[in-house]
């Protein structure tokens, strides 16, 4: 039998052992995310250099166009596209209504970078892949980008085909997008993620424009599936007036570039729970179209007034 001094000895060079394990585990963690930023910082070096090249014009603003959204970007003066195929290390969409295309030209006068289709969690992507598109989006120099969406609604005050603007955000997905992307970590504040004053005049341009437009907050998940009706009713009691898979990771990217967000919500469908929910990602897709064509007036009228009183940087 083992004396008690021997028992205490190997407890105490197990527990060491396992400290040293952990530590190395830690260590090739950070060691692996750093490599993965390194990677995806180049990736986007080469992307910026490959789309410069081919489209001289740069944007001010920039589009990220949800389920359905993408036929705004046909509307484009002057367009110039290339499908995320062309562009190096871009990640493909593989969810109809993303038709995976960065269209480039004039939206009432300004100069924009539309992204027809977003890449999401839930089709394997990592949250560096998910934001590539709108960190992209930065190194072409866009000032501001809006991020549309389609999503359910969490109450009954929201019916399908309103258009919500997006006042803050509730991220429920378990990833972020700067995790391993700074060393040392860089602490965003995100007190104002979705910049108030692009808000405002996102309001004076529903009034112009005779476009209802609500103010709610958005609750981002992980999908693919949708939600139960008991997560639904936690949301709601969350604060979250709609629920949607996209958004959240790609505004706090480029809060951490600096650039202004504003963010809009086709409310698609209600939610599971809520009175006439329908889930169903053709209907999705249906109600997105139908309500394109209130969107992109309610957009260009807010780019006109945006930009209007923006000073572009290239003349500072």
């Amino acid at each position: 039998m083992l004396n008690r001094a021997a028992v205490l000895a190997r407890a105490i060079l197990g527990a060491s052992t396992l400290r040293l394990f952990r530590l190395r585990h830690k260590s090739a963690m950070v060691g692996h995310m750093t490599n993965r930023a390194a990677q995806s910082r180049a990736a986007l070096a080469q992307a910026h250099e490959f789309v410069t090249a081919r489209i001289p014009l740069k944007p001010r603003l920039g589009l990220v166009l949800g389920s359905g959204l993408g036929p705004l970007a046909a509307n484009l003066e002057g367009a110039q596209s290339l499908t995320y195929g062309q562009i190096p290390a871009m990640p493909k969409p593989s969810v109809p209504g993303h038709a995976g295309r960065l269209t480039i030209g004039g939206l009432g006068g300004v100069a924009t970078a539309c992204l027809e289709g977003r890449v999401h969690l839930y089709e394997g992507y990592e949250p560096e892949e998910v934001v590539f598109g709108v960190r992209l989006l930065a190194d072409l120099g866009c000032e501001v980008v809006m991020l549309t969406n389609a999503a359910g609604a969490t109450t009954q005050a929201l019916e399908p085909g309103a258009l919500m603007l997006v006042a803050d955000h509730i991220n429920l997905t378990g990833r972020n997008p700067l995790v391993g992307w700074a060393q040392p970590a860089e602490f965003i504040d995100l007190s104002d993620a979705y910049d108030p004053e692009l808000r405002r005049i996102a309001v004076m341009a529903s009034a112009e424009t005779a476009i209802e437009l609500r103010e709610g907050i958005y609750a981002g998940l992980t999908g693919p599936s949708y939600e139960t009706k008991a997560e639904v009713g936690y949301i709601a009691r969350t604060g979250a007036d709609a629920v949607g898979m996209s958004t959240v990771l790609e505004a706090i990217a480029l809060r951490e570039r600096r650039v202004r967000v504003i963010a809009l919500s086709c409310i698609t469908n209600r939610a599971a729970g809520v009175e006439g929910a329908v889930l169903d990602h053709a209907h999705v897709q249906r109600v997105a179209r139908q309500a394109a064509d209130r969107m992109q007036a309610l957009i260009v009228e807010w780019a006109r007034r945006t930009f209007g009183a923006i000073p572009s940087a290239d003349s500072n």
